[in-house]
Formats: structure tokens, C-alpha cells, sequence
């Protein structure tokens, strides 16, 4: 039996992963705080939101319906839209203080044409 006292501790192997992982955190570090990693996107001609084209129904304070800027009853609202079909994107903007009953009767109406591409427009109040 030739057992050596341990006199040492060899530390190179581990100032090298410490090294390593500081390496690692400063380059995420800047990813971080920038909030995103930077990409360079690719260009297109136009966006696609901006080429469709959506049918807007608006609901006034009052509880008045728009169609297209024209005011319409519900059942003149639901002729119209029966025309132009069932996958026709529909955005509703309704007041805040329109009456919840004109959005209901709206909502009835897309729902009877089967209208399923609908988006309601909002305000971001986030700041």
C-alpha cells in the first residue's frame, strides 16, 4: 500500500468550467435585457393584413347598427351578409357604451349565417 498524502487540489479543471459559464451568461445576459434576440426579418411586397379585407360592423353608443358604414336594422344586417358568404372575416366594433343587446342581436345574426371568422376590435390600454 503506497498511499500518497493529498497535498493539492488541482483547480485549472475548474477555473476552466467557471470560465466557460461566464461565458454563457454574459452572451444571454444581452439577449435579456434586450427583451428579444435580434433576427433580420424577411421582406414581403406587402403584409397580409393589410391585403384582407374585412367586413366592419360597428355598434354606436346608442345601440344603433353599422354596416359598412350605413345604418342598418338586424334583419337588413343579416341580408347583407348572407350575401357575401360564410367565410367572409367579419370585424365588430362596437362603444363601450353601446347597448349589450345590439352585440347580442349581432352576434345571433353571424351566428345564424355561420360566420365564424369574426375579431371584435379593441382598444390596448396596456402602458
Amino acid at each position: 500500500m503506497d498511499d500518497k498524502s493529498f497535498e493539492t487540489i488541482n483547480v485549472v479543471p475548474l477555473v476552466d468550467i467557471m470560465l466557460v459559464l461566464l461565458t454563457i451568461v454574459l452572451t444571454t445576459a444581452s439577449f435579456i435585457s434586450a427583451g428579444r434576440i435580434p433576427v433580420s426579418l424577411p421582406q414581403a411586397s406587402k403584409p397580409d393584413y393589410e391585403k384582407r379585407k374585412d367586413t366592419i360592423i360597428e355598434i354606436a353608443s346608442g345601440g344603433e347598427i353599422y354596416f359598412e358604414g350605413e345604418a342598418v336594422s338586424a334583419a337588413t344586417l343579416e341580408s347583407r351578409l348572407a350575401d357575401k358568404g360564410s367565410q367572409t372575416p367579419v370585424l365588430v366594433r362596437a362603444d363601450r357604451g353601446s347597448k349589450f343587446q345590439s352585440f347580442v342581436d349581432v352576434a345571433d345574426v353571424l351566428k345564424r349565417l355561420k360566420i365564424t371568422r369574426v375579431g371584435i376590435q379593441t382598444e390596448n390600454n396596456a402602458r
